[in-house]
């Protein structure tokens, strides 16, 4: 029976001691502040973008919401973009996805200041990503890393399957995994036979957005299952991973929810203050 790689309670430990460096940074007049635009009216993105507002408060970290219409031009957000670049007191600026057909959300991208950028997916951040030298990384890959470091799971020699090739999860976290001397396979919709991979890997990360994908059949006895899907299913949120039948022959394994989506809003909390920091020439 897998023991239970518990997100939630890792990003609560990381936060009270985030909470701590925030009110030091305050003593000293410096007030975190991220701007997050969103455009249009698409649902899943305002509950993030409302769950991301509440996490900031909580840390005392300012945010401010630009919420355009879905009829924005991309020449207005890239000039919304440019003032935020400008503006000091401004620490951190996201770009929530998807935008609308007619703005190509890599222009917004290469736009943002690579040492605002909260999101670690500026062009410049993801080339200092895959030299090793970063000092910001997307938060749901540098979560799942610092899940496995805070359970003591070295990826070093091992065999890491990564289900899915995003931007924001899968190609990061291969150039993280890489970085910790792991052997990283990246799979995807065109890979022949998942599961050939997947049953030689010592840790398998599921990122596909398929309910279910990972089954028991395709996970070897004592493997680590990191669930980073979130779907609902007949009125029920569920992963990528079939908890249930896989629980039984994983080492370790991330529920959902309760697993890596914690981390993520944690993780984007930190980014903002280390963003901060180094503004301010803080180490």
């Amino acid at each position: 029976m897998g023991k239970i790689l518990d997100g939630k309670s890792l990003a609560n430990l990381r936060a009270q001691k985030l909470k701590k460096e925030i009110e030091i940074l305050k003593q000293d007049g410096i007030k975190p502040l991220f701007c997050v635009i969103n455009i249009g009216d698409d649902p899943a993105s305002k509950v993030y973008v409302k769950t991301k507002k509440r996490r900031a408060q909580e840390m005392g970290i300012e945010q401010k919401i630009y919420q355009l219409p879905s009829t924005e031009s991309e020449e207005s957000v890239l000039n919304l973009i440019d003032e935020l670049n400008q503006d000091p007191f401004v620490h951190g600026i996201m770009v929530q996805m998807p935008t609308p057909e007619q703005i190509d959300v890599n222009h917004l991208l290469e736009r943002i200041d690579p040492e605002k950028d909260v999101d670690g997916l500026t062009p410049t951040n993801i080339g200092h990503l895959w030299q090793s030298n970063h000092f910001v990384e997307p938060a749901t890959a540098i979560g799942i890393m610092k899940l496995l470091e805070h359970y003591k799971i070295n990826v070093a020699g091992k065999n890491v399957a990564i289900i899915g090739r995003s931007n924001i999860v899968g190609k990061p976290l291969a150039a993280l995994m890489l970085e910790k001397d792991a052997s990283v396979s990246v799979l995807h919709s065109k890979t022949k036979s998942l599961s050939t991979y997947t049953r030689m890997a010592d840790i398998i990360i599921v990122a596909a957005g398929q309910a279910n994908l990972l089954t028991s059949e395709m996970v070897k006895k004592g493997a680590v299952v990191i669930d980073v899907g979130i779907n609902r299913v007949e009125g029920h949120l569920v992963g990528d991973v079939d908890f249930k039948q896989v629980l039984s022959k994983a080492s370790w394994i991330t529920p959902v929810p309760g697993g890596v989506g914690p981390l993520t809003v944690e993780l984007l909390m930190e980014q903002v203050v280390k963003l901060t920091r180094r503004a301010h020439g803080i180490k």
